[in-house]
């Protein structure tokens, strides 16, 4: 069955251990457990079911005890499989719950964990070899206790094929919004990312902790400048043009997106101009060089190479994937 063609909505179980964090199982649940009438689609693309080793389990610090889910026999129907993290990193995992991650992955499903969840993936033995992320705060701890794994300790997330991993809690939304991406298009995970008031795309390479000063003297803000470059992204803008319409100096310009951003001028402009990209294809525009010029990347040769970079799919590839269907009724 594949992501985007499915007839039945795609089946996502999530995995709630002793000591869990309820923000992330939370995060699971909005991303992917409720309607979405905006997208004027026929039915659900996803289909939560929260489940966990027994029937009543304490969630982090003991703040509510959650029960009334299923067991984990319900990780044998998932088409995906979702692990949160919990703060106990260093205690292992119950052999029920590490049998259950095994056992969706043997037979095909997707395995994603949001923060300290990656350690449950490494301990499962799903890993080795594999590269992964994970909260930095628990970087040194993970290195010592999984060695074996490729740890990127400075992303938001990392996908190794099939395997993916959220750095944080709130680097779980990216990730969620990365695989509504994946597995819907661009247009699609545009409506869900504006539903959670959050932003569209920010890449799994940007870094985990961005440092935001105190302005001492004025507001020092990229909002006003990101809006100004996002209603020009087909003109031949520059990161040169960029500085000079926040009238700072290159290497200011480049500082505050690293601060604010954790990713470069030139990288967030080919990132958004890809996204658009994404959006024409979906929208209809058939021809690539219209595209590549709406969308400021300039030729179609860098367009496919941009757009493959991006999703790991060819224009026409992307196009037979998500450009019929439900998304003209998303144009606005």
């Amino acid at each position: 069955m594949s992501q985007g063609s499915s007839q039945r909505p795609h089946r996502v179980a999530v995995i709630v251990d002793e000591g869990t964090n309820p923000f992330e199982v939370g995060v699971a649940t909005e991303l992917f457990g409720l309607p979405r009438p905006e997208l004027g689609l026929p039915g659900p693309l996803y289909e939560v079911t929260l489940c966990a080793p027994v029937p009543e389990i304490r969630m982090n610090h003991g703040f509510f005890t959650l029960t009334g889910v299923r067991g984990l026999d319900a990780v044998a129907e998932a088409d995906t499989l979702v692990v949160p993290g919990r703060p106990d990193n260093v205690v292992p995992r119950g052999p029920d719950v590490l049998d259950a991650i095994r056992h969706a992955h043997a037979h095909g499903a997707r395995i994603v964990s949001f923060c300290t969840g990656t350690f449950a993936l490494a301990e499962a033995g799903l890993l080795d070899g594999r590269r992964a992320a994970t909260h930095w705060r628990w970087a040194d701890s993970f290195r010592r206790l999984h060695p074996e794994v490729l740890l990127e300790p400075d992303v938001l997330f990392v996908d190794d094929g099939g395997l993916l991993t959220a750095a944080g809690s709130a680097a779980a939304l990216d990730l969620g919004l990365y695989i509504w991406r994946r597995d819907h298009g661009a247009e699609i995970a545009n409506h869900v990312s504006r539903r959670l008031v959050f932003a569209a795309h920010r890449d799994g390479g940007q870094q985990q902790f961005v440092e935001r000063p105190v302005p001492q003297v004025r507001d020092e803000s990229l909002a006003p400048l990101l809006a100004w470059a996002q209603e020009r992204l087909g003109e031949p803008l520059s990161v040169a043009e960029l500085a000079a319409r926040a009238r700072v100096s290159h290497a200011t310009l480049h500082r505050r997106f690293r601060a604010q951003l954790g990713t470069t001028p030139l990288a967030w402009l080919t990132s958004e101009r890809v996204t658009l990209a994404c959006r024409l294809i979906e929208r209809g525009e058939e021809r690539l060089d219209v595209v590549a010029a709406r969308s400021g990347l300039g030729s179609a040769a860098n367009l496919r190479a941009r757009l493959r970079q991006a999703t790991g799919l060819s224009p026409s590839a992307y196009r037979r994937r998500f450009g019929s269907g439900g998304g003209e009724a998303l144009v606005s």
